[in-house]
């Protein structure tokens, strides 16, 4: 049995359908790659998984029960943690103080502050973070930030991570630490991952198999390597005349 199963998923917004007939399975233990060009319908699909918005068609079922139509905090509670492409952190609180809420809030609520404090230092500690209490999040680069979002989602204790777009604004040199460090939860954590990305490089190197979207419609499933050769898959990245 799939962990996730995503089947039918539609999203329309007005006359634009963003995400039409979207099936697909995610299995325990995988990091499954969820790609496609900028305006495929990538965030989209997580946005409806997570709860953020409301899908039009199709169902979503988490460990074989309905998550569709929960809103994001039961999906959380759930056992499934999101990260955005922008981070948006609480600029007045500091480092661990963002990350302690993120666990207050999350699967398990009934944790005590000690509790939460102690999962804030473990996660940020896994992404490579200070765990210093007095450290606010003033001066943050972009890896630091997306480092912050992704110890914020670990506090919430999730068995499915969703990642979204984790290499966005990165040098080729963080974007090949950023999916290292996915691997090492995937490892460590034992915690499953759907990496949604445009940037085919690196996510291909980690990945255990591949959805390709293009215009909201799944155009592509299976290996990394299959992937790479698809033509359509090709065609998408390159423009047309480059997969011959």
């Amino acid at each position: 049995m799939p962990m996730l199963s995503v089947s039918g998923l539609t999203k329309r917004f007005g006359a634009l359908r963003a995400v039409n007939n979207v099936s697909f399975d995610v299995n325990e233990g995988e990091i499954l790659g969820l790609i496609g060009p900028n305006g495929s319908g990538k965030s989209t699909t997580f946005n409806c998984i997570a709860g953020l918005y409301a899908r039009d068609a199709g169902t979503s079922r988490f460990e074989d029960a309905e998550i569709g139509g929960l809103a994001p905090n039961g999906i959380c509670h759930k056992g499934i943690g999101r990260t955005f492409q922008i981070p948006r952190p609480f600029r007045n609180l500091t480092l661990i103080e963002n990350v302690a809420t993120a666990a207050f809030f999350g699967q398990d609520r009934g944790k005590s502050r000690a509790d939460c404090w102690q999962l804030a230092e473990e996660a940020l500690s896994l992404v490579g973070l200070p765990t210093d209490p007095r450290i606010t999040t003033d001066g943050l680069g972009a890896a630091a930030l997306k480092k912050l979002e992704l110890a914020r989602a670990l506090a919430t204790q999730p068995r499915l991570l969703l990642a979204d777009e984790s290499l966005n604004g990165l040098d080729h040199t963080e974007m090949e630490q950023a999916a290292d460090m996915l691997q090492r939860i995937r490892r460590e954590k034992r915690i499953t991952i759907v990496w949604v990305e445009h940037i085919m490089g690196v996510l291909m190197r980690i990945v255990d198999r591949v959805i390709v979207l293009d215009h909201g419609e799944k155009i592509f499933e299976g290996l990394p390597e299959a992937a790479s050769r698809d033509p359509r898959v090709i065609e998408v990245y390159l423009g047309k005349g480059r997969a011959n």
